[in-house]
């Protein structure tokens, strides 16, 4: 098996007002905002079949996250025992993959509105997958 590295390209990237990481919120429960996914020409096929009021995942590459950590105190509280990025929601890890739970509530050609994303303006889209039914 090969574990010299694996090449993702990104099919989209997020528009947000979310600027800064140290004011974003962690969780899309804690106040994120309605943000747009804005998708390549290339992957037009791949978004067509979209529809407002369905709830999906989207993997995003969070790009301004540090790779060299592997634990962390939980968000950030030093009273908290230092704890396994593995067993965390931290954006710094080996590889920084976001996963969102979202809502879509409009989609405009290649654009995607989406509920209560905590990504921040910029972060690359690498997927979108539907949730299946029973998930949580």
């Amino acid at each position: 098996m090969n574990h010299d590295g694996y090449a993702l390209r990104p099919v989209g990237r997020v528009e947000s007002p979310l600027t800064d990481p140290e004011l974003a919120p962690k969780q899309a429960d804690e106040g994120a905002p309605e943000a747009w996914l804005v998708f390549d020409e290339r992957v037009a096929r791949a978004v067509r079949d979209l529809r407002p009021g369905t709830d999906v995942l989207v993997l995003t590459w969070l790009d301004r996250a540090r790779r060299d950590v592997l634990s962390v105190h939980p968000r950030g509280d030093l009273s908290r025992p230092e704890t396994g990025v593995f067993s965390t929601r931290s954006p710094h890890r080996p590889n920084p993959i976001g996963l969102h739970r979202v809502r879509i509530r409009e989609v405009d050609g290649l654009r995607v509105r989406v509920a209560e994303l905590e990504a921040l303006d910029g972060t690359p889209v690498l997927d979108v997958k539907p949730v299946l039914d029973g998930e949580r």
